[in-house]
Order: structure tokens, then C-alpha cells, then sequence
């Protein structure tokens, strides 16, 4: 008997290798697991995976980026655009480059969106130690900061020889690929290890697909998801990620047609039903509509479909108030479809409605329920034309009238994506998705700085795609740098910058809660000590064209639309710079969030704060 084939490979050498043969298929459609690589390189990656991508530079694209945590949120924009069915890797030194993972693993962690994390490591056989940046802990020795990584990653492992990489890379995949175990997935590569060479079996680097399960249901759980739908008379459905994940949109879809149930959307749930449609309801929770939120107060069952019941989805528990109010949550893990005391259906989005849909044959909710939400759903059209349409197209427009500016000009398959700021809470109220893409937000960590890299992921993965970044002052701030990337691969991102001089939804929050908007405001520090002087002479505009964009200026709104509809236009990455009315002429919040009150303070705002406060909570319930 011969022995079996070998390579004689580099640990890194071998793990780039291995991930340009992996792949993912569901339903029958086959996509690259690990589609590409970004990558800043140092001491603790220059000599092992660096090496390996230019060994095998022909079968893993490299992408250069210029920030670490950019890069997570970048690979994030590309799986999510795909639908975790394709997710990209993110390689870094050791030190600061592998501690600047961290923020982007929560965040795609949180979020339920696979990203495989390569940070470098010390020396495994620690014959130089310690080493340039290695943390040492006098009673643990194989600490490393790279560890911050674990409470974050969905798994975690330090390779520390060669062979044992076989094991690793493969539970890697599996959880990369796994629906209801998806997250940031960290190999942490000690630097000597990535260089050593061993003889891999040639098996390792044969084509391998990682089937995406759709999981079926248990029949008794259908069965008492089919009498819950029956019995009710009010029901509402909470659509969440999970639909958009699963591709559950035209299930979701049908089950609405046949039974007449209403939809409200979570930030990440948005676009499951187009906007025109009847039963779409709009946003839910703290930043939801008055018809949506109207409707869950009364809700006498909640469907939850692919939804984690963040504090804003269920208005830090104040929301959902009917006193016979149950829940029936339909969601691939049973960690977040047992929320609320919910009745549970675990399994597939789609599969579980259309499920649903064939046990519920001619059951549908009543036709005065129907003409209710409808009624309410034409109210809140009037509110949201109000708020988008300016009366002056020579003034300087709000801020959501750049909404209505861009509604304007955008077509069905462009993607608008956003995460932090006053502009969250505008679009899930206002805006109106008209495809499941289009609406790209992300709120499970709310980062700041997430925008601009994550649209250079969506480009990637849609080329020919509009992608528009939108961000305030703030975030712009946070983290600009991949505009040097988008225009050195020439991704046609455009990036719409609103200037309002600082953050603009905190210094409402602050207002709100008695903190009296401190340290909120990009101004000069005035004679007082407080931050209340001229505006700071930014010029965010003047920053992004010496990045290398295209900058276009708008100062009107007639302005702003000519500039948005050559930005749509142009085929290299392009911004537009918008200075806003400060004006509010957003609608207020239609339910309350849970931010904790001074219980104590010599401040009026804050007494007064803290009275409004005991109110609210009043009416939190714990559902049981």
C-alpha cells in the first residue's frame, strides 16, 4: 500500500490554500466560502500569511486596507450582502493591529454575520520572548492579547504547531457556514508557527462545500404555531435579520398575502416586505412608526420572525402591552427564539412560513383588523411625505429631507447603508425600502465609523451595484480612511457627508435624560469652559478630496438633488457634501427607550428628567 500524497507547506502557506478550496451551497447555489483577504501587515503576519498570499496571490484576492477594524467592517458589508452564504478573512500583526479586531468582531458577532479573523501571535516556542508588542502576564504565559478576541468570536483557537491547524480550519468553516452559530470566527497564528514548514496531507486542499442548512421544524411546534395563529385576533409580525438571511422575503410575502397578518421591521428586518406593500407596517419599537408601534400595543400574539428583541425592537420591554399578550418566535437558534416566553418554532425563516403558510390554508385575520392597519399605514404616508418634501428648494435642507432627496433619485437595486447617529432613527421611520437590500442597517452594535468600509464590502460584493455610504460629521471622523482604498480599487462608492457640528443624536439623548447636551457639540470652548462657542472650521469636504474622491457641494436643496443624480452616475467614488438646518423635522419617537435617569441631582433638567423617567418605567413588563 503507498502512503498517502503530502505537501510540503508553510502553516500560512497551507491555511491560504485550504480556504480558496472551501465553499458554501444552499439551494443548489455554490459561492467561494472565504472570498477574499484584507490585510495590513507587520512583524506578526509579513513573513507567514503575507508570504503565503503573494505563494498563492492567484487563488485568494488580497485586499489592502488601512485600518484594522475597517477591514472587519468591511468583510461584514461583503457576507452580508450575500447572505452569509460568502464571508472574507482579515489578517493582522500582533499588538495593536490584532487588539484593533476587537470592536469589528463584536460587531459581527452581535449581528449574526460571519468574518474569519487571522491575527498574529507570539512566538509558540517562545525562544524570543518577549517579543516587539507581546503582553506578558507573570502567571499565565500563552496570554496574548489576541484573548480579547474570545468573548467576541463565536470560535476561537491559537494554532500552536502545524498539524493542529487541520482540526481548527475545519471547525472554523462549520461555524462560519453554520446559520445559527455565525459570527466572527478568530485563528490566532503564533508568528514562528506560520512560518514551519510540515507535510500536509493533500486531502486538506481538496474543493470542499460547506452545505448551509436550511433546518426543518418539529411537528409539535408547528402544530401549536398553527392553533396560536388561529386563536388570534390581533396578531403582528416582527421581521428581523433572520427573514433577509434565510432569503425568507417572498415567503414572508406569501404568508402575509394568504392570511392578512401586518409586518413591522426591526432596523436589520427592514425591506422584508417592499414598502408599497399593504401589510408593511414600517419600523417597530423606540424608532418605529405610529402605525407599527400603534398595532403592537394592542398585539394580542407576536409572531417574531428572525428576530433577537434588541431594546429598541421591544421599547425596553414597555411596548407590547396587551394583557394576554404571547409570543411565537420562528428563528434558527432556540437561544433567541425562547425570548419573551415565547412559543417556539425553530428552524429555517422560509421553511418555517411557508410551513406556516400551507398548515394555515384559508385562515385569515379580520377584514375590520385589516382596514385598521391600512387606515393607519395611509396616516403615517402623510407624515413621511411631510417630513421628506421641502417647501424651498433655495433653502438649506434637514436632514431628512436629504432622505427625500435620495428617495428621489435611488432605484430599486441600490443599497443605502448606515449605522450610528440621529440617521438611524430617521430612516427606520421614514425610509422606504423597495427591495431587501436596499436598506443596509446596521444596529445590533450601532458603530460608529461602520459606513464607509462597509460599503466598499457591498461594492465588492454586487459590482455595478449604488452603494451609498450616509453619515454625519461624527462618524466621518471616527474613521475615514478607507476612502483611500475605495479609490485605489476604484470602488465606486458615493458617500453622502452631512454636516450638523457634532453628534446630533446623542445631544438629543442628552438633552432628553438631563445631561444637558455636554459634550456633545463640535464647537470652540467658550469663556464658560463649556463647548459652546463658534463652530469648529471643519471642512469634511476639503478632507475627503484629499483622500482622492470626487467631492460634489450641495448648499440647497435643489443643489443637493443634482448632486445626488451625478453622484448615482459616477463610476469612480464620489461624496457629497451636504451642510443641514439643524431644524428637527423628523417625527418624535413613537416609543419609549430605557436610558437610566440621576436618581439624585442638584440640576432642574436632571430633576425634571428623572420625574419623566419614573413614569416610563412604570410600564415595563417582564413577559412571562
Amino acid at each position: 500500500m503507498s502512503a498517502a500524497a503530502t505537501r510540503r507547506l508553510t502553516t500560512a502557506q497551507a491555511l491560504v490554500r485550504f480556504l480558496a478550496a472551501q465553499y458554501t451551497e444552499r439551494d443548489g447555489a455554490r459561492h467561494r466560502l472565504i472570498a477574499g483577504t484584507w490585510g495590513i501587515f507587520g512583524h506578526g503576519n509579513v513573513a507567514g500569511i503575507g508570504q503565503a498570499l503573494v505563494e498563492y496571490g492567484h487563488a485568494m484576492p488580497y485586499h489592502q486596507g488601512r485600518n484594522e477594524q475597517a477591514m472587519v467592517h468591511a468583510a461584514v458589508g461583503h457576507a452580508r450582502q450575500l447572505n452569509r452564504l460568502s464571508a472574507q478573512a482579515v489578517t493582522t500583526s500582533i499588538g495593536p493591529g490584532a487588539t484593533n479586531l476587537v470592536t469589528g468582531a463584536a460587531l459581527a458577532t452581535i449581528n449574526r454575520l460571519p468574518v474569519l479573523l487571522l491575527p498574529g501571535d507570539y512566538f509558540a516556542s517562545h525562544a524570543a520572548d518577549p517579543l516587539l508588542q507581546q503582553l506578558e502576564h507573570p502567571v499565565e504565559a500563552d496570554v496574548s492579547v489576541n484573548d480579547t478576541l474570545r468573548p467576541v468570536s463565536r470560535y476561537f483557537d491559537r494554532v500552536t504547531r502545524p498539524d493542529a491547524l487541520i482540526a481548527s480550519a475545519l471547525q472554523a468553516m462549520r461555524v462560519l457556514s453554520d446559520p445559527a452559530e455565525t459570527g466572527a470566527v478568530t485563528l490566532a497564528l503564533p508568528q514562528d508557527v506560520q512560518a514551519e514548514a510540515y507535510d500536509w496531507p493533500e486531502e486538506f486542499f481538496a474543493d470542499r462545500v460547506w452545505r448551509v442548512r436550511r433546518p426543518s421544524h418539529d411537528p409539535v411546534e408547528l402544530a401549536e404555531a398553527v392553533r396560536a395563529v388561529r386563536a388570534a385576533e390581533r396578531p403582528l409580525i416582527v421581521a428581523g435579520g433572520g427573514v433577509h438571511h434565510s432569503e425568507a422575503e417572498e415567503a414572508l410575502k406569501a404568508f402575509v398575502d394568504a392570511t392578512g397578518i401586518p409586518v413591522a421591521s426591526t432596523q436589520a428586518g427592514k425591506g422584508s416586505l417592499r414598502h408599497a406593500h399593504p401589510a408593511d407596517l414600517g419600523g417597530i419599537g423606540h424608532t418605529g412608526t405610529a402605525v407599527g408601534d400603534d398595532l403592537a400595543r394592542t398585539a394580542d400574539l407576536v409572531i417574531g420572525v428572525g428576530t433577537r428583541y434588541s431594546d429598541f425592537t421591544t421599547a425596553s420591554g414597555t411596548l407590547f402591552r396587551h394583557p394576554d399578550v404571547r409570543f411565537l418566535n420562528l428563528n434558527v437558534t432556540a437561544f433567541d427564539a425562547h425570548k419573551l416566553a415565547a412559543r417556539t418554532l425553530v428552524c429555517d425563516a422560509r421553511t418555517g412560513l411557508t410551513l406556516l403558510t400551507d398548515a394555515l390554508a384559508g385562515h385569515r385575520v379580520a377584514p375590520s383588523y385589516e382596514a385598521e392597519y391600512r387606515a393607519g399605514k395611509e396616516r403615517w404616508e402623510r407624515v413621511v411625505e411631510a417630513a421628506l418634501t421641502a417647501d424651498d428648494d433655495n433653502a438649506a435642507p434637514t436632514q431628512t429631507q436629504v432622505l427625500g432627496a435620495l428617495d428621489a433619485v435611488v432605484g430599486d437595486e441600490d443599497v443605502v447603508i448606515n449605522a450610528a447617529g440621529s440617521l438611524p432613527g430617521d430612516l427606520h421611520k421614514l425610509w422606504r425600502a423597495r427591495s431587501p437590500r436596499q436598506y443596509h442597517l446596521e444596529y445590533g452594535y450601532s458603530c460608529m465609523g461602520y459606513e464607509i468600509p462597509a460599503a466598499l464590502g457591498v461594492q465588492q460584493a454586487a459590482p455595478g451595484t449604488p452603494v451609498w455610504a450616509l453619515v454625519g460629521d461624527g462618524t466621518y471622523l471616527m474613521n475615514p480612511t478607507e476612502i483611500v482604498t475605495a479609490v485605489q480599487e476604484n470602488l465606486p462608492v458615493k458617500l453622502v457627508v452631512v454636516q450638523n457640528h457634532g453628534y446630533a443624536s446623542i445631544g438629543g439623548l442628552s438633552e432628553s435624560v438631563g445631561a444637558e447636551r455636554f459634550g456633545t457639540a463640535y464647537r470652540h470652548r467658550a469663556a464658560d469652559g463649556t463647548f459652546t462657542g463658534a463652530p469648529l472650521p471643519v471642512d469634511l469636504a476639503a478632507n475627503a478630496a484629499s483622500l482622492g474622491m470626487e467631492v460634489l457641494r450641495a448648499k440647497t436643496v435643489r443643489e443637493l438633488r443634482e448632486a445626488l443624480t451625478a453622484a448615482r452616475a459616477a463610476t469612480r467614488p464620489v461624496c457629497v457634501h451636504v451642510e443641514t438646518d439643524p431644524a428637527a423635522t423628523a417625527p418624535g419617537a413613537e416609543a419609549w427607550w430605557d436610558v437610566p435617569v440621576a436618581e439624585v441631582s442638584a440640576r432642574p433638567a436632571a430633576v425634571d428628567a428623572r420625574a419623566r423617567y419614573e413614569r416610563a418605567v412604570a410600564d415595563r413588563r417582564r413577559h412571562l
